[in-house]
């Protein structure tokens, strides 16, 4: 990449609680977290999903390296209780096209998509 492009990013959705991959919300974490919490997370959720692939094959330990994963995402804000307090509902892993969201999500597609794919 040249120092010119812009870096590949998902779009947000405009209250900042989703980023859409191939059409389908995914919760962003917390953003009440701190820096070094956040980051601290991360890097157990990265540690937890190289163990998921190095436990193949073996039950228990891809059991237990999923409890982790499930856990940072989790700490993280990522899933379980969501993180606003407006009694909205959880979107997670919902399709865009299929939620209040639609209309910005078909507004950005006719803007034209950064990453070749703002398809439902």
């Amino acid at each position: 990449m040249s120092s010119r492009e812009k870096p590949f990013s998902y779009p947000d959705t405009p209250d900042g609680r989703y980023f859409v991959v191939r059409g389908r919300l995914w919760r962003k974490s917390d953003p009440a977290l701190d820096e070094e919490t956040r980051i601290r997370l991360v890097k157990e959720l990265m540690a937890a999903r190289r163990a998921v692939r190095q436990a193949k094959g073996d039950r228990v330990s891809l059991a237990q390296a999923r409890a982790r994963v499930d856990e940072a995402k989790i700490a993280l804000g990522e899933r379980g209780k969501v993180w606003w307090d407006d009694g909205e509902p959880d979107l997670n892993r919902h399709l865009v096209k299929n939620t209040a969201y639609a209309a910005w999500f078909s507004q950005l597609a006719e803007e034209g998509p950064n990453d070749g794919d703002f398809s439902g």
